[in-house]
């Protein structure tokens, strides 16, 4: 079961803050300020603001934070904040049966772009980061630093790890966090996505993919992502970290704790084709969700909400569509099951956007309402994503089961079926 939540993303840190804005559509986008607009070629961002890790980690010294990246600040504030939002503290549960398995795309990139601006005689430019003289070096620029970093600080004893599949790497987190689970090695996971992509690097190797991957929206920030609309031009990223708890059912109810949501099965895939490209007729997406549910002891029939990758890109959201197409191919569109994007309110996350997602469809099933895709209504919508996006705003309803989906850059697909609790 999904029994916590943490978040540090672009203004909300806490869960209560996060389901309110994925709820209504509320886009945290802004104008960008990391890195020069000039120099990235975009202007606008999901950028996470006036962060402070003592109000997450109070017992952290000091000395210590000092040489932390903010990466790993971040991740494991999120950590802690999902822990203490299942109340899975230090006597919940035995150190040996915790486990932490951590997501992100590119690891350390921030630290490793302001170490390459420091001069020649190793004088930061952009912060403590830009030291080489201290063992505090070496650390910055592991790509499991933070998950390590989260576990030392928390305890965690079981099995600790970090993967590195782009947009999918939260969905595959969380399958073997399930798995670890199932096969009695541990008793709760700890799962947690992290991102922090606006870098010159990263903004130019995007752009060097051509029009209509990074949105150039300059004069509403908030409409810079404009999922299945006819004018949608890509997306903007954002940063930041998502944790969830998972944990074993009969270990949360021994300690009296409920959850927000049933892990019912995941299911990934490598197409194997282009390593920039996707199935576009919509049948391996729709057979990986059907393989899925039938895992999950469900039928395409019984699905009430699919959270999508939903990034605004000309391919992915007309793949998303055909995928309802195959899926349903015996019902007109009026009657597929609503599908959104909480893509326009933190931003793209990369290898932390897909457990942006799974949080998302854990609190719609929690609260029974699904979440708005911003930006979609009073827009042209395009002719092949003409159907229910939930664009009214927030819609209560009764959910049982909801589908999560990830697409990524390497010829990956990622399903993930949450049931309601």
């Amino acid at each position: 079961m999904v029994t916590g939540i943490g978040v540090m993303l672009p203004g909300a840190t806490h869960v209560n803050e996060f389901w309110q804005d994925v709820r209504d559509g509320n886009s945290r986008i802004g104008r960008l300020t990391r890195v020069d607009p000039g120099i990235a070629g975009v202007g606008v961002a999901g950028e996470l603001r006036d962060f402070d890790h003592r109000k997450f980690l109070p017992e952290l010294n000091e000395k210590f934070a000092r040489r932390y990246t903010r990466d790993a600040l971040v991740t494991m504030s999120a950590v802690e904040e999902a822990r203490r939002d299942a109340g899975l503290g230090p006597d919940g549960i035995d150190p040996r049966r915790l486990s932490l398995i951590a997501s992100s795309s590119r690891g350390p990139l921030e630290w490793v772009s302001e170490a390459l601006a420091a001069g020649d005689d190793g004088a930061p430019q952009a912060g403590d980061a830009g030291h080489f003289d201290d063992s505090g070096a070496m650390l910055r620029g592991m790509p499991g630093a933070p998950a390590t970093l989260s576990a030392i600080y928390g305890d965690v004893r079981g099995f600790v790890t970090t993967l590195s599949s782009a947009c999918v790497g939260g969905h595959h987190a969380i399958g073997f966090a399930a798995d670890l689970i199932r096969a009695g090695t541990a008793d709760a996971v700890v799962v947690v996505g992290y991102e922090f992509p606006l870098t010159p690097l990263v903004f130019q190797s995007f752009r060097s993919m051509g029009n209509r991957v990074l949105s150039t929206e300059s004069d509403d920030p908030r409409r810079a992502i404009r999922p299945y609309t006819r004018d949608r031009e890509g997306f903007a990223f954002g940063e930041g970290a998502v944790a969830l708890c998972l944990e074993r059912e009969s270990h949360a109810r021994a300690r009296g704790a409920g959850g927000y949501a049933r892990f019912l099965a995941h299911r990934a895939l490598n197409e194997a084709t282009h390593p920039f490209g996707m199935d576009m007729s919509g049948q391996v997406t729709a057979t990986a969700v059907a393989e899925a549910l039938t895992e999950a002891g469900r039928t395409p029939r019984d699905v009430d909400w699919f959270c999508a990758h939903g990034t605004a890109t000309p391919k992915n959201d007309v793949a998303e569509s055909r995928m309802l197409g195959a899926l349903y191919e015996d019902r007109p569109r009026s009657a597929w099951p609503p599908l959104s994007s909480i893509k326009p309110v933190y931003g793209h996350l990369l290898g932390g956007a897909a457990l942006v997602n799974a949080a998302a469809t854990a609190l719609a099933l929690h609260h029974q309402c699904l979440c708005s895709t911003a930006n979609y209504a009073g827009a042209v919508p395009d002719p092949e994503c003409d159907h229910d996006h939930v664009a009214e705003g927030p819609r209560p309803t009764r959910a049982d089961l909801a589908v999560s989906l990830a697409f990524a850059i390497g010829s990956q697909t990622s399903v993930l079926a949450l049931g309601a609790a």
